[in-house]
């Protein structure tokens, strides 16, 4: 008898993305589609679900045809929700993260596959859409005048994805920070093992970081939450949930040219 293997089990993060997937999901099950999103400006509740729910389908088409570059997203199959309201579009958001882990099952968590960051194993787009569906959540809990509730933990690694991505593209003309400028970003709520507390740097044109404590240029306080929400520009650089010590204009560029 032939087993299936347990798709949870794959990599560590992905119970983690059908559990932020599926918040996200029942967060939309009751809402009106065509609610603006105003943190994504021109976009529905619609347009916002189908942007994530096509693109674990994106991510999960290029895992198992092990793509060496970007597929086009418009053309995924199934890459549109299917009419029958927002329950039906739900189901199809959260049918979107269990294809992706079952393709990476099936071709095996370090199959090489493109990513935005060079080849990478499989496994690398599940914490990708994890944080992708999270940073979504909380654009439509914005729409919806509802609260964005997040385990610290899974905030602070969704900054520190974040990070990551930043620091794997080129060196830039006009990089987010200046050669040596530090920023130093602190998570006030309790995230263990120094993974709430981030220092970022410019170096070459790019930026490195790393875990730990320093004096910045400018240092940036906050929940987890609020720090995920506030580098990926989901709530103002001079928001009162956010406390910047320091040259607040390093805040402001960084933000300024950090976008993706």
């Amino acid at each position: 008898m032939t087993t299936t293997p347990d798709r949870t089990a794959v990599d560590p993060y992905a119970a983690v993305l059908l559990a932020e997937n599926d918040r996200l999901a029942t967060l939309l099950t009751t809402a009106d589609p065509a609610t603006p999103v105003p943190t994504c400006p021109g976009w529905s509740l619609l347009q916002l679900l189908r942007h994530v729910g096509r693109g674990h389908r994106w991510a999960a088409r290029m895992v198992a045809t092990g793509a060496t570059e970007a597929l086009d997203p418009r053309e995924v199959p199934g890459g549109k929700p299917p009419e029958g309201g927002p329950e039906v579009a739900a189901q199809w958001l959260r049918d979107g993260a269990t294809e992706l882990l079952d393709a990476v099952v099936a071709a095996g968590p370090t199959a090489p596959v493109w990513t935005f960051t060079g080849p990478r194993p499989s496994a690398w787009w599940v914490r990708r859409r994890l944080h992708e569906a999270t940073v979504h959540r909380a654009d439509a809990a914005v729409a919806l005048g509802v609260p964005f509730p997040i385990d610290p933990q899974v905030a602070a690694d969704g900054v520190s994805e974040w990070l990551g991505l930043l620091a794997a593209r080129p060196a830039a003309d006009e990089p987010p920070l200046a050669e040596g400028a530090t920023l130093h970003l602190h998570a006030t709520d309790d995230v263990p093992d120094a993974a709430g507390e981030w220092m970022v740097r410019g170096a070459g044109g790019r930026v490195v970081w790393e875990h730990g404590h320093g004096k910045g240029d400018a240092a940036v306080r906050g929940t987890a939450a609020d720090l995920l929400r506030g580098v990926t520009r989901r709530i103002p650089a001079d928001d009162d949930r956010l406390h910047v010590l320091g040259d607040a204009g390093v805040w402001t560029g960084w933000l300024a040219r950090t976008g993706f």
